[in-house]
């Protein structure tokens, strides 16, 4: 991993606090939404078909606008584009808490995907800014709060909606959260001269756009489409076409979106699977834990009529405040063992909790270890992906590489759910209109499968390494930094001296 530029004279453990702030924008404003639908289907008087689009327009315009904001970012600087950012989400959520008509919250979830590009710019700014021995635990730390970001936003729903509260009431915590990262951002965040050279590929980012909503739409819709219409089926065509045709302008444009050989580099390929997979496994176990927990023991024979304030707080919250604690501590273990062996055992800890949801969820303790392993897994696993995207490409190709590397979880997220609400959909039972407790046996199974794909790469990157080394030579200065980087104080909050 290059070295990065150090004696910025900004305070890592500041920075690092700027920007967890930012990233905990965009998870928390990605999960608020989950346990509201049914309100928000409810107070606008709307099917529940047209209730999800609330979340399919955030994820479409995430998918749109992420590698635009990453290549941005690394052209024009870190900080315009991430207060632009902050400004915009900031204006959406507004929008969304004065708003009682659909189109118009649609509006706003679009305004409010333009969040997911903070996380690529935060890991740009981190590379900057931080000497390589401080850097894999300052990626860690910002990382671990799209994770924690997500429970605390089910936890703030339960809180504000759970006794039939309006589903705008959370959009407050929201906003919140968003104005008090734009004024930190502006406050603490450094100005720097812009090192890179080019200019964005705005026909190649149409493309992409193009390709990734032909790609989401089914995924996201297919439960309510039909997996065998014309719509799915077509768009799913459709979306194999005009990536293929992607890839074709980007190998034929001088200074493409994004270089096709990062593509393709193993080094590259292997957090993005293992991305796409993390996303799979994370929003298999949010939901089949909150819909599992809820369900009334009295009629369905399992679960534990949890409320959906109880379903969070009791259940999903554990694993987030684990999240809290590792993820300083996954950064020593990436810097210290390398990233692929850190995912692998990760990855590990994913397979024991969906083994354990999958047998072993009688008793609530039960549930709240397989909530506590899973989350850990996803802690594990945001910890080491950014360190392996940054050792896999130059400085001027971080925010789109990391942007890339965030297009693959939030499609791997949407197949996840898609995944576990049609198998709970599919297995209700014709007499209680309740699932089965099958179906939530089988999203465990998912999980643990997306898990253990997930150790397979890992492997197959380490196997890849002792084979053909390293991608770069590294730098001696850089490993002697690293090696004394134990030596001067230590914060237990941020774990960034």
């Amino acid at each position: 991993m290059p070295t990065a530029r150090p004696g910025t004279g900004t305070r890592p453990a500041v920075l690092v606090l700027a920007l967890s702030l930012g990233v905990t924008t965009l998870s928390l404003l990605q999960s608020l939404v989950v346990p509201s639908l049914g309100r928000i289907e409810e107070q606008l008087d709307i099917s529940a078909g047209a209730a999800g689009w609330v979340l399919t327009a955030n994820l479409l315009a995430a998918a749109v606008l992420t590698p635009v904001l990453g290549r941005l970012g690394d052209l024009r600087g870190e900080r315009p584009v991430i207060l632009g950012i902050l400004a915009v989400v900031s204006l959406g959520t507004l929008l969304a808490i004065v708003t009682t008509s659909l189109p118009l919250l649609l509006v706003a979830r679009v305004l409010q995907g333009a969040s997911y590009g903070l996380f690529p710019l935060s890991m740009s700014v981190l590379r900057r800014e931080l000497p390589e021995g401080r850097l894999s635990v300052a990626m860690s730390v910002v990382s671990s709060t799209l994770a924690v970001g997500g429970v605390a936003g089910l936890v703030a729903t339960g809180l504000l909606t759970g006794d039939g509260g309006d589903y705008r009431h959370p959009f407050w915590i929201g906003l919140a959260v968003a104005l008090l990262s734009l004024v930190l951002t502006a406050w603490l965040l450094p100005s720097r001269r812009v090192t890179g050279s080019g200019r964005v590929d705005w026909w190649g980012a149409i493309v992409l756009g193009a390709g990734l909503v032909l790609l989401l739409l089914p995924l996201s819709q297919g439960p309510a489409w039909g997996w065998a219409s014309p719509a799915t089926v077509g768009c799913l065509a459709a979306a194999v076409a005009v990536l293929a045709g992607w890839v074709l302008l980007q190998r034929r444009t001088t200074q493409p979106l994004v270089r096709p050989a990062m593509l393709a580099d193993r080094r590259t390929v292997v957090p993005n699977v293992a991305g796409f997979m993390t996303g799979v496994a994370l929003f298999a176990s949010f939901l089949a834990i909150l819909q599992y927990v809820q369900s009334p023991p009295g009629i369905t024979g399992y679960g534990f009529g949890a409320g959906v304030l109880e379903a969070a707080v009791v259940y999903l919250l554990p694993g987030g405040v684990v999240g809290i604690v590792v993820a300083p501590f996954a950064g020593r273990v990436v810097g210290h063992f390398g990233a692929l062996p850190t995912l692998a055992a990760g990855a590990l800890s994913g397979i024991a909790g969906f083994g354990v949801l999958a047998g072993l969820r009688e008793e609530p303790w039960l549930v709240v270890l397989a909530g506590v392993l899973t989350q850990l897994a996803v802690t594990v696993a945001y910890a080491a992906l950014p360190a392996l995207v940054v050792d896999a490409v130059e400085e001027e190709e971080t925010g789109v590489a990391n942007a890339v590397n965030s297009i693959a979880r939030s499609v791997g997220q949407a197949l996840g759910s898609t995944l576990a609400v049609t198998i709970i959909a599919g297995s209700l039972d014709p007499v209680t209109g309740l699932p089965r407790a099958i179906a939530f046996t089988l999203v465990a199974l998912i999980g643990a499968g997306a898990s253990a794909v997930v150790v397979v790469v890992a492997l197959l990157g380490m196997r890849g390494d002792r084979r053909g080394g390293r991608g770069r030579q590294r730098d001696p200065l850089a490993d002697v930094e690293r090696a004394t980087a134990g030596a001067g104080e230590w914060s237990p909050v941020s774990g960034i001296r």
